[in-house]
C-alpha cells in the first residue's frame, strides 16, 4: 500500500501495474468520440455540456460502432463497466431528454440510437 509520507525512489507507478495500450486503437477512439465533437452536437441543438451527457452520447456510438442496440439497462451498465458511478434514474432521464430535443431516438425494440441529423453534425455531413 502506498503511504505518502515515506521517501520514494521518483516512480510514481505501482511495480505491478503494466500499461498494455494499443496507441493505434485510443488514438482511432479518439478522434471518432472526440468529446469535442460532442460538445459541439450538444450546442447545435442548443444543450448544455454535461458529462453524463458526453457518457451517454458516448456509449450509444460505441454501441452503434459494434452493431449492439442499447436500452436504459444497457447504456447503464456500459457506464459501470467503465467505472462511471452514475444511478440507473440518472441515465434514464439524461436519454429521456435527449430524447426529447431530438438528439436520440428510441427504438421500436426499446433500444436508443442517434438520430440522423445528430449523426450527420456529428461526423460534419450536414
Amino acid at each position: 500500500m502506498y503511504n505518502s509520507q515515506l521517501p520514494t525512489d521518483g516512480n510514481t507507478a505501482p511495480n505491478s501495474a503494466s500499461l498494455n495500450l494499443d496507441a493505434g486503437t485510443f488514438a482511432k477512439n479518439a478522434d471518432r468520440h472526440s468529446n469535442e465533437r460532442i460538445r459541439q452536437l450538444l450546442k447545435s441543438f442548443g444543450l448544455r455540456t454535461s458529462l453524463i451527457r458526453l457518457k451517454v452520447i458516448d456509449a450509444l456510438l460505441t454501441a452503434a460502432e459494434n452493431d449492439q442496440p442499447l436500452g436504459v439497462r444497457g447504456v447503464h451498465s456500459h457506464l459501470l463497466e467503465l467505472d462511471i458511478p452514475l444511478s440507473f434514474l440518472s441515465v434514464r432521464e439524461v436519454l429521456k431528454r435527449l430524447c426529447s430535443e431530438g438528439v436520440i431516438v428510441l427504438n421500436p425494440d426499446k433500444s436508443y440510437s442517434l438520430h440522423p441529423q445528430a449523426t450527420a453534425v456529428l461526423y460534419g455531413k450536414q
